[in-house]
């Protein structure tokens, strides 16, 4: 897909919501150079094949499993941290997979989730007003006058630590970690022994008789790669233009421009006007891409949108990802939907089910209630039946550490619980249990539907 009037940096001629202003252009301009001859952190043929599998999303035969921090951070980055939240999602993927009878594509939230769009351009506490924290990538999140300032060099550390979490995702990957012959020990230790643990353990011990069937019959991990590796894409808001235009190239097999930032790159919702310069800048890279679809979002404003990024039609190039709030879902939703099928328009739906769920309790703290997470999922999954359309993926803010951001769920945390472990730089994340938990709720949401549409329990 080529496009005649479009170059990286075609998107600086428009409106750009969201962007820092940083003090010292030059210095801007600095940076962006010595991004524009690094290698790249992913490559095109690795991003065709993402659009391939949610080609398979898109026809009702796969389903997107995506997931990750809210926002990464310099402060936690660790080889500990990147393990535990590969392996959550390689645990959900294997209850999805078994229960619900298909293939998943999994892409996280990882190697690149560094900016944030804020509500307000300053945040004032007591007589101090200071730019608002915009993600590592941008700032600081310590709320002092030197640390709030844009400071372009983080874009430099962004990329270097962004490289070395690709790194060890690939190896979990390709290196024998993702072998589905130790699904038993995926188990992170601080599950072990609640409900989740137990449920899947009873899938890990049936996927083990599988396997010594299937190895009694000549399938093993060295004639059936699948076995012993998986595919992990990365993906992430592309927000901060300028980091993103410095990291788009042009494949040398197709002539094509690719982001090579991540494998797929997502518009969100308070910067998707068509006219807009994000909207611009992603028209013209070939990755797969997402778009955030808030309950003000028009249906005739959609379109115009999957026009300009999806002007082909091509499948698995558009993921559309419905954040409505449970209390939205289901009026919201299905205009949209119902537009979109009408019109043959091959695209993902996938529901986000936290960000139109946040809250803030009696002590301040930023949370979002499981059950109202799982009122948007099953919301979703309804209205999705009712319109004949496929509940193609879910999108989580979700970490493999044990924190106490969410509450609710069988772990039960309560609002008194939310201060033991509380560490996210911006919005509250499901820990490994409620992202387990969710898992096996909707593993039970796809079974049925697998088996009408001629798949096997």
């Amino acid at each position: 897909m080529k496009h005649t009037d479009w170059t990286p940096t075609t998107w600086r001629a428009k409106k750009a919501l969201q962007q820092p202003t940083y003090p010292d252009l030059e210095k801007v301009v600095g940076v962006e150079a010595r991004l524009a001859k690094q290698p790249p952190l992913v490559f095109a043929g690795e991003a065709r094949r993402l659009k391939k599998g949610l080609a398979q999303v898109a026809a009702g035969n796969a389903f997107l499993l995506q997931g990750g921090d809210c926002a990464e951070s310099f402060a936690e980055f660790s080889a500990a941290n990147i393990r535990d939240s590969f392996r959550v999602i390689l645990q959900m993927a294997v209850v999805l997979t078994f229960g619900g009878s298909i293939p998943v594509v999994k892409v996280g939230r990882m190697a690149g989730q560094f900016a944030k769009p804020r509500s307000d351009d300053s945040e004032t506490r007591g007589e101090v007003s200071l730019p608002s924290y915009r993600g590592d990538i941008i700032n600081g999140l310590d709320f002092t006058p030197e640390t709030r300032i844009p400071d372009p060099e983080r874009m430099m550390q962004v990329y270097n630590q962004s490289a070395a979490t690709l790194n060890l995702l690939r190896a979990f990957a390709q290196g024998g970690y993702a072998d589905l012959h130790k699904v038993h020990s995926w188990n992170l230790d601080f599950v072990a022994g609640d409900l989740q643990a137990e449920r899947y353990q009873d899938i890990s011990n049936r996927i083990g008789e599988a396997l010594s069937f299937m190895r009694a019959c000549g399938i093993n991990g060295e004639t059936t790669p699948s076995i012993r590796e998986t595919e992990f894409f990365t993906s992430h808001e592309a927000l901060l233009l300028p980091y993103e235009q410095a990291l788009t190239r042009v494949d040398s097999t197709t002539g094509d421009w690719y982001d090579v930032s991540a494998h797929m790159l997502w518009i969100g919702d308070r910067t998707r006007g068509p006219d807009d310069a994000h909207v611009e800048f992603l028209r013209g890279v070939n990755n797969p891409l997402g778009l955030k679809c808030g309950p003000s979002l028009d249906v005739d404003d959609l379109l115009r949108l999957i026009d300009k990024l999806n002007p082909t039609n091509e499948a698995g190039r558009l993921t559309l990802i419905a954040r409505m709030g449970a209390d939205k879902v289901e009026a919201s939703l299905p205009p949209l939907l119902r537009r979109i099928k009408a019109e043959g328009r091959h695209v993902v739906w996938c529901t986000d089910p936290m960000h139109g769920n946040t809250e803030k309790t009696s002590t301040s703290y930023k949370t979002r209630h499981f059950s109202k997470v799982l009122a948007e999922v099953k919301g979703f999954f309804d209205v999705c039946g009712a319109e004949g359309v496929w509940p193609g993926g879910i999108h989580l803010e979700m970490t493999g550490r044990n924190v106490t951001e969410c509450t609710g769920g069988a772990s039960d945390i309560t609002e008194h619980d939310l201060k033991e472990c509380y560490e996210t730089h911006c919005d509250p994340r499901l820990n490994a249990s409620q992202a387990l938990e969710l898992a096996f709720l909707v593993a039970a949401q796809l079974k049925p539907l697998r088996r009408n549409d001629g798949g096997e329990e």
